[in-house]
């Protein structure tokens, strides 16, 4: 197991997948908090998608544009499943097909239908440009969605003249249950995780909804723009955060596993590796990395050490400490409660000189070299 999210922990709210994705996260050291943000309405019990299908074996469309493999394998085994497979795929065969990458047109192709054209890009904006190549004024073209809309994509084709079918295949709709997904709001924030993953819009757009809601939409995106780190699967799952102006993690491939390596280069990159004392002290979510070594820190431990990091080789008081405190564990700490908690977080570290007592001043965290690194400048009282 590789090490590079340990002592982070981060947030999955993907419903589909979602294991999937908990696993490779954990795998790579990460304390994984679950909570889905949507429920997948079952394919069997969607009427909408049986009417469109429906609609599709009367007029066969003249184009067909699979987005994602998934969502095109679910549409064929709906049909599958309602006795009107083959239909659909006799309807489909004569059609002009399209696939956005290559998942979808290895779907279409595993369909049995011809070998369809795919962008290089991947994109369905090349998608978009090569079917507006070519005079659409008339046709009609079926687009398999997958659990989201595609409104500017759609509006294009209903511009160019075409008569647009939209398939709604794994339609999303709000958790049975949403204890999880409050849980896990109220953990963002309160800052108690340092990332929270998104791999699909609905699912970003669900977790605002709730935070409005319960009249916390304001802290949410406070620790959005701030210690915890978005990291978004595509541009399009972005979109809703990047509408109220939050910043996201998107890797260049749209893929869960680059997703996590993503994850995997952001996080470390935000906890600065510092000179204590002749060693090499990190810190993560919820635990430090001392000299290569994971030291596990209690939620008040954390608090401290992150607060002198953030001042490093400076004094930080004992009522600025106190205050740290009570602001992250909504309590009522005061300077003995400070002592306290340094005895244990210096027990935790196993080295008691990486927080140094300034008397009657407070505590820091002696910057020195370390081996052949460079000396730190003097620190300012």
């Amino acid at each position: 197991m590789s090490e590079e999210l340990t002592g982070y922990t981060v947030a999955v709210t993907a419903a589909r997948r979602a294991e999937e994705l908990g696993s490779l996260l954990e795998r790579r050291g990460a304390r994984v908090v679950h909570g889905p943000a949507l429920r997948i309405l079952p394919l069997a019990d969607d009427t909408e998608l049986r009417r469109v299908t429906d609609e599709c074996l009367q007029h066969p469309p003249d184009a067909v544009v699979a987005t994602t493999g998934i969502g095109f394998r679910g549409w064929v085994e709906a049909a599958d499943g309602w006795g009107v497979g083959a239909e659909l795929l006799d309807a489909l065969s004569s059609a002009r097909l399209l696939a956005r990458g290559p998942k979808a047109r290895g779907a279409v192709r595993a369909a049995g239908l011809p070998d369809p054209w795919s962008p290089t890009s991947e994109s369905s904006a090349e998608l978009l440009e090569h079917l507006l190549g070519e005079p659409l004024d008339g046709l009609r073209i079926a687009v398999q969605l997958h659990g989201q809309p595609l409104p500017d994509f759609v509006e294009a084709l209903h511009c160019a003249g075409a008569k647009v079918i939209e398939v709604p295949v794994y339609r999303w709709t709000a958790p049975a249950d949403i204890t999880a997904l409050e849980s896990l709001l109220a953990a963002v924030c309160a800052h108690q995780v340092d990332a929270v993953t998104f791999t699909s819009a609905p699912a970003a757009a669900s977790l605002l909804s709730l935070a409005a809601e319960r009249n916390c939409r304001d802290e949410l995106l406070t620790a959005l723009r701030g210690p915890v780190l978005a990291a978004c699967v595509g541009p399009v799952t972005h979109a809703p955060l990047a509408d109220r102006g939050v910043p996201a993690v998107i890797p260049e491939r749209f893929r869960i596993g680059a997703l996590v390596r993503s994850l995997c280069e952001a996080l470390p990159m935000r906890s600065p590796t510092l000179p204590v004392a002749g060693h090499s002290l990190q810190v993560r979510g919820h635990a430090a990395i001392l000299d290569g070594e994971v030291k596990q820190l209690s939620p008040q431990g954390t608090t401290l050490l992150r607060a002198l990091a953030e001042r490093p080789g400076r004094v930080v008081s004992r009522p600025a400490l106190a205050a740290a405190l009570n602001c992250a564990g909504g309590g009522a700490a005061d300077e003995h409660a400070v002592e306290q908690a340094v005895a244990r977080l210096r027990s935790s570290l196993g080295r008691p000189q990486l927080v140094q007592t300034v008397i009657k001043r407070g505590y820091r965290l002696p910057l020195e070299p370390m081996g052949d690194s460079p000396r730190c400048a003097d620190p300012l009282p």
